[in-house]
């Protein structure tokens, strides 16, 4: 049995010799590398927290020391040393241990939310009832890093927990986890403070001290690595003199730069944070992202920080089966740009997952990526736009809920042109409830003049991306889904106002159901059809294309038939079924609609089809949904139809 095996609780932890922990963390980065390659998922970022999170429970007591972290990515050492290794192969798997901190796994998760830069505020909060309830005794630790501290979130929190004078003071600890990255290496000025930090500190000149002993010692290895952390007093223990840099102008003291691999140092430098009793501390941990993983260290791009199911050996990624969503806008931005060189791009710390990498390696000086900051980021392009470009926004779907008021009130409410290109829209899959990105077509419907397209295919989307980035005085947005784009589906015919028409009523049957389709769902919404058309029911499908505001053309045709059905991969409280519902009421029409849309709550992880079934947006679902709600007369001349065929 090894040890990881044995571990059930933190407590375990604190069990095991020093030579007996440097064992348990070889076996945490081998059942990390052999599981996220069966499973996907996150794997440079935890290879990079072994030891610091190792160190945290050693000398933590969770759940009564609260310990946080940001964004949740990084929590699958975590799990493992809270009791779920023997679940870890079900990892980010339907019914299985999510890819995140979940309080429904363990009472040792707390922050379920894997929206960047919200922890120190879950501290500060937490710390807080901690004092008011008298349990001064209770640390409370937030693991976050040097990427999500660009977030202006984080530095509100920052100025209120500098702010504290309370008495006695509050436990918290910020263990700030710099890796130098978020997904690639973390831009803006913080970076750079944390850049001379290092530089500033004994850090470089031990570690460089270090170097020069591994290589006297010979080829690497445990004794090398022994000469170069034993061999003098001060490597061991890298905790310097406090910095003079902001954290000490914010008045919260500092510790570091630690080296976030020597567990002992790590451990050293926590201990001494826990006893703190003046107030909030940070613990400065130096740490490398993909550590302990050769494929990993060499992927300059993001370090294996998110990866599909992959060769353990080697690192290499399954063959791809098709095009990805994302490329094919990669592909279009750049194009466009070749020809509009008003046109600018802006991200927010995802240039690589958003498809903007070709674009930034053509136009580097017109792509713009601001950190974990979509706020900032939407309101600069309402800069930009004034200024005389047309910059294109670059988010995943679930992201763009951070800047909904900028998008109203810096875009719209000024009425200027800037494009909103929304990846991962709809259900995503195995990243789970927060990354779902399910909400945009809800909220955005209430944005005034904003205009929202949803591509079914590739073609459609080249085609919509340059119909938005076409229009200058209002918001636009395209949204497109997660993964393979699918078939391309031709239209029959495109109506005035540029709905395309996908299949039509066929002149045996009467116009019972008209079936609007948002999105990458045609292919569903032309199957649901076809099997309704195989009862006797009339139907024609359309496609939109343009979702926000209703085309005209849809609501005449929705006149025109008994029942509009909306298929749409979004909430359908406030979605596109919602919308078209209220246009057709306050047209005084007495149609029906029916909204076939994701539920109202958060939806679990799995792949996207089994999520797609879960939400009830199978084929077969869709179909009897459909026939329950058809009108009597409708209904009764089926089964008349089917008694003379019978």
């Amino acid at each position: 049995m090894t040890f990881l095996e044995t571990i059930t609780s933190p407590a375990d932890l604190k069990a095991l010799s020093d030579a007996e922990c440097q064992v348990l963390t070889k076996e945490i980065r081998d059942t990390l590398i052999t599981t996220v390659a069966g499973t996907g998922g996150h794997l440079g970022p935890n290879l990079g927290v072994v030891e610091l999170t190792t160190a945290i429970h050693r000398v933590f007591d969770s759940p009564c020391d609260t310990i946080l972290f940001d964004v949740g990515h990084q929590s699958y050492v975590h799990k493992l040393l809270t009791g779920r290794y023997a679940q870890f192969d079900t990892l980010r798997q339907r019914d299985g241990l999510s890819g995140y901190p979940s309080r429904a796994e363990s009472e040792h998760d707390i922050i379920e939310n894997s929206h960047a830069s919200a922890a120190l505020s879950w501290g500060d909060g937490i710390a807080k009832a901690h004092q008011l309830k008298g349990e001064s005794e209770r640390s409370v630790v937030v693991v976050i890093g040097d990427g999500a501290l660009t977030g202006g979130m984080a530095w509100e929190a920052l100025n209120n927990i500098a702010a504290d004078s309370s008495q006695p003071p509050r436990r918290l600890i910020i263990v700030v986890n710099d890796n130098g990255r978020s997904y690639a290496p973390t831009v803006g000025g913080f970076a750079a403070h944390l850049d001379s930090l290092r530089a500033s500190s004994n850090y470089e000149k031990l570690l460089s001290w270090g170097r020069d002993r591994l290589q006297q010692s010979g080829p690497p290895g445990r004794a090398a690595y022994t000469a170069m952390h034993g061999m003098k007093k001060g490597l061991k223990d890298m905790v310097a003199a406090p910095a003079t840099g902001m954290f000490d102008e914010l008045g919260i003291k500092y510790l570091g730069p630690v080296d976030g691999h020597d567990l002992e140092s790590m451990e050293k430098a926590l201990t001494r944070a826990k006893n703190f009793d003046q107030g909030p501390i940070i613990v400065h941990a130096i740490t490398q992202k993909g550590r302990g993983y050769a494929p990993a260290i060499e992927d300059e791009a993001d370090q294996f920080h998110a990866v599909g199911v992959i060769d353990p050996l080697t690192g290499a990624a399954q063959p791809s089966t098709g095009t990805s969503w994302t490329s094919v806008f990669g592909s279009e931005i750049v194009e466009i740009a070749r020809t509009r060189t008003d046109l600018v791009a802006i991200t927010a710390a995802m240039l690589m997952p958003v498809g903007l990498e070709k674009f930034a390696a053509e136009f580097p000086e017109r792509v713009f990526d601001v950190g974990i900051a979509e706020q900032h980021a939407v309101a600069s392009a309402a800069g930009l736009s004034y200024g005389g470009l047309h910059p294109v926004v670059c988010l995943y779907a679930t992201f763009l809920n951070r800047a909904f008021d900028q998008l109203l009130m810096d875009v719209a409410l000024h009425r200027q042109g800037v494009t909103f290109v929304l990846d991962r829209a709809g259900v995503t899959g195995p990243d789970g409830a927060s990354h779902h990105g399910i909400w945009d077509m809800a909220m955005l419907q209430i944005v005034p003049g904003l205009q929202l397209a949803a591509p079914r295919d590739a073609t459609r989307l080249a085609e919509e991306f340059r119909e938005a980035v076409e229009v200058s005085d209002a918001p636009t947005v395209v949204r497109f889904s997660r993964g393979t784009v699918g078939t391309e589906i031709a239209a029959l015919r495109r109506t005035a106002d540029g709905v395309d028409v996908l299949a039509e009523t066929p002149a045996s049957l009467p116009a019972d159901v008209l079936i609007v389709s948002v999105g990458a769902l045609a292919d569903r919404a032309l199957a649901v059809s076809e099997a309704l058309r195989a009862q006797g029911i009339g139907t024609t499908v359309v496609d939109p294309r343009w979702v926000l505001p209703v085309p005209e053309s849809v609501l005449d045709m929705g006149k025109e038939h008994a029942l509009v059905a909306v298929i749409e991969d979004g909430v359908k409280i406030g979605g596109i079924g919602s919308q078209i519902r209220q246009d057709l009421r306050d047209d005084d029409s007495r149609t029906g609609v029916l909204e076939l849309g994701v539920p109202d709550e958060f939806l679990p992880h799995g792949t996207r089809d089994e999520i797609l079934e879960y939400a009830g947006l199978a084929v077969p679902d869709m179909v009897d949904k459909i026939l329950r709600i058809l009108p009597a007369d409708i209904v009764d001349r089926v089964e008349r139809t089917s008694t003379r065929t019978g």
